[in-house]
């Protein structure tokens, strides 16, 4: 309950707040509280709470289909390369993965963003491909495990199809390790999607985005915190409760049940 009470007030705002934000008023002197803005100005004296309500769906919208997009491809991969017995085959898919592993998340992000302006998909994009190598890592590296089982064996002597070998048994098998790294992973876009729009990646400037709102309003900072403070709380709550609620889903499925009490019997 307190992982969903975390993480549900910065989804509440994220996916609701569009909604209710209403028309923009009249703007006011910049960073100042009070003159009808209950939350401040920011540093161009927009309302900020009319801002906090309009950011947080690009964040966590482009989060979301990001890790979305790095399973839908690395899922495949890795359970191909675990279940093959043609080791070219393998190494095909493998190999161009391991050159986007040595390079670094963030800056293969801004050389992208160098070359081209990404945009809000563009940067859903560019997150997904570099969680794609190391989550086909861990996927196949779980599921190789499982694929050398003899119940793989014997239900490929049954002549059972590919699809239910990788999906009905192995997958099945890889669920609790898929959860936990889901878990890590959306946290780790979310951080990702937060330091790009930081840095103005897939962004504008002025958008009304969390993490750009930390970013252009942190030289108020003492004159008026609520512009910084409220933004990014908000991403820290989301990306902490995301995190919480996953292991506790994985602790839940993990944790045996007691054993029955025994009954004792008398002569």
């Amino acid at each position: 309950m307190l992982a969903l009470v975390i993480v549900g007030v910065p989804l509440v705002l994220a996916l609701l707040g569009p909604l209710f934000a209403g028309e923009p008023g009249p703007r006011g002197a910049s960073f100042t509280l009070g003159g009808g803005h209950w939350a401040g100005t920011d540093f161009v004296g927009r309302d900020v709470w009319r801002q906090v309500l309009l950011g947080g769906r690009t964040v966590v919208l482009t989060a979301l289909a990001a890790t979305a997009l790095a399973y839908a491809v690395s899922l495949p991969l890795g359970l191909i390369s675990a279940l093959t017995h043609r080791g070219w085959l393998e190494e095909l898919l493998m190999r161009p993965l391991d050159v986007l592993l040595a390079i670094p998340s963030l800056l293969l992000i801004l050389l992208a963003a160098a070359v081209f302006s990404p945009g809000t998909a563009g940067l859903a994009l560019l997150v997904a491909l570099v969680n794609i190598p190391d989550a086909a890592r861990i996927i196949r590296a779980t599921a190789a495990e499982a694929a050398a089982r003899p119940a793989v064996e014997a239900l490929r002597m049954q002549g059972e199809t590919w699809w239910r070998l990788a999906v009905g048994y192995v997958g099945r098998s890889c669920l609790r390790t898929l959860v936990a790294d889901a878990g890590t992973r959306l946290t780790g876009v979310l951080y990702l999607v937060a330091t790009a729009a930081f840095l103005g990646v897939g962004v504008a400037p002025d958008a009304a985005d969390w993490a750009v709102m930390v970013d252009r309003n942190r030289t108020g900072l003492f004159v008026q915190p609520w512009a910084v403070v409220l933004p990014a709380v908000l991403i820290v709550a989301l990306t902490m409760g995301a995190n919480l609620l996953f292991d506790e889903g994985l602790r839940g499925r993990t944790t045996p049940s007691p054993a029955p009490a025994r009954k004792e019997t008398h002569p």
